[in-house]
């Protein structure tokens, strides 16, 4: 039994051990879709390292590094999913309007099989957020798609902290309806934000008071001691955010809370910010150019409640042809899997090129998330974060048949085995347990509100007892 254990042991930390080395590879002949730099025809890559060091033609593999023959295919960098809730544990800490102390990091679950279906789409990278019951919800974690690697081991190293907010319905029906706490209206969001702002700005003033006395009677060493201003996490976060030290990517529908979020950016000094869904976001196309403001939307996803509407599939082309930085996101764990699809559909509905429309699942969400630097192009220097498909990702018959992170292969089509999950109850049949993901009936079921749902349910029981 002990040399069982410590064979599974083993297994278990070679896993995890290869999936976060970076690796090395050279593809040969493909047409590379480069993102910054156009399509390059019968062009090769050279990752080393986890990093592109070449591109061009007629490159050499340097010794003991793999070659891939992609003739006839298309290598293009490796999708960024800018709202996700893949493999979060818990995704709402809903009992507070207020929760930016709690973060996302502490909420990773490495063995969810629904990474390597990821892979499987092209995908790379997603930004794990937490839900949209607050209005001032926790901190979002940027992560790798290092499938077997730790909770450690598939966070983006040195990628910018970001928050999640929450605008309209989400937070007025949890806090105001569910709670009887403000805020109930859209009113009371912007009061929320502003007092809890104006109160983690007098924090920080009574603070560096303190210090500062502190510090003055440590050096004459006589009077009265200072009374101490404890530490308060939620306010030295909210302090961060006004600072720019953590990008706001906000929940968001209509046209006048978005606006409203804008003007009170403006009024504290914040400037990088990303308004998530923003249905109603082409009604305020210039006003969002202008401020510098950031979108992610879903290019046609809408009307499963009252104030997603008023909606159209031209929001994505509407925003990108006023300047507007946009990207495509899935906030659904079966449309993580065909993003491609989703942004090709900008393509047919305004009629924006097809390297913006692929921008919208690169580069644009790899600026938004502060990571532009290494990821979301093609581009020499950058991580070795790439895809080779069948054919032009576009093509609705294109498969993913290679996906690189850092330059190692975590999903190969022609080996593509049965059953990937990390964790097997042998109790448990194979379509019981790997938690396959099926696109949803409704929002509910896979959604900003995950664990918020249990409150409803609280509060029911205690109306009828």
């Amino acid at each position: 039994m002990k040399k069982l254990i410590t064979l599974i042991a083993l297994v278990a930390f070679g896993f995890t051990a290869k999936a976060q080395e970076k690796g090395s590879v050279l593809i040969q002949n493909a047409t590379v879709i480069t993102i910054t730099n156009g399509d390059l025809e019968e062009t090769d890559v050279l990752i080393r390292d986890g990093k592109i060091t070449e591109i061009g033609k007629d490159l050499r593999a340097p010794r003991g590094v793999e070659t891939v023959d992609a003739t006839g295919k298309y290598v293009m960098p490796g999708i960024i999913d800018a709202h996700s809730h893949l493999n979060g544990v818990d995704i709402n800490e809903a009992r507070n309007v207020v929760t930016a102390e709690v973060t996302m990091e502490e909420s990773v679950d490495p063995n969810e099989v629904g990474i390597y279906h990821a892979l499987a789409g092209g995908a790379t990278t997603i930004h794990l957020m937490h839900g949209s019951a607050n209005v001032i919800g926790g901190q979002g974690e940027t992560l790798k798609l290092r499938y077997g690697a730790s909770q450690e081991g598939m966070k983006f190293e040195n990628a910018p902290r970001t928050i999640k907010f929450a605008l309209g319905e989400n937070p007025t029906r949890v806090h105001g309806q569910g709670n009887g706490v403000q805020p109930r209206t859209r009113m009371g969001v912007e009061q929320v934000i502003r007092n809890h702002f104006d109160e983690a700005l007098d924090y920080k003033r009574k603070r560096e008071a303190y210090f500062e006395a502190q510090s003055l009677y440590d050096r004459r060493g006589k009077g009265t001691p200072p009374v101490p201003v404890a530490k308060n996490l939620r306010y030295e976060v909210l302090n961060d955010i006004i600072e720019g030290d953590i990008l706001v990517h906000c929940h968001s529908y209509r046209a006048d809370e978005i606006l409203m979020l804008m003007r009170v950016f403006n009024d504290y000094g914040i400037k990088n910010y990303t308004f998530q869904h923003a249905n109603e976001a082409f009604k305020v196309a210039p006003e969002l150019a202008k401020n510098g403001a950031h979108t992610s939307v879903f290019s046609d996803w809408w009307a499963y409640k009252f104030e997603v509407y008023y909606s159209t599939a031209y929001n994505a082309s509407i925003l990108n042809a006023n300047g507007v930085i946009n990207s495509i996101n899935s906030d659904n764990d079966q449309l993580l899997r065909t993003l491609n699809h989703e942004a090709a559909k900008v393509v047919r509905y305004g009629n924006t090129s097809v390297n913006d429309a692929l921008k919208m699942i690169t580069l644009h969400p790899a600026i938004q998330l502060g990571i532009d630097d290494r990821v979301g192009s093609i581009e020499e220097g950058k991580d070795g974060d790439v895809v080779i498909w069948s054919g032009h990702p576009f093509d609705i018959y294109s498969k993913a048949e290679m996906t690189f992170v850092d330059g190692t292969k975590y999903f190969d089509l022609e080996n593509d085995p049965d059953d990937m999950r990390i964790h097997i109850n042998p109790g448990t049949e194979f379509e019981d347990g790997a938690n396959f993901r099926r696109i949803v009936d409704n929002r509910e079921e896979n959604t900003c509100l995950q664990d918020a749902f249990i409150l409803f349910g609280e509060q029911s029981a205690q109306a009828q007892n």
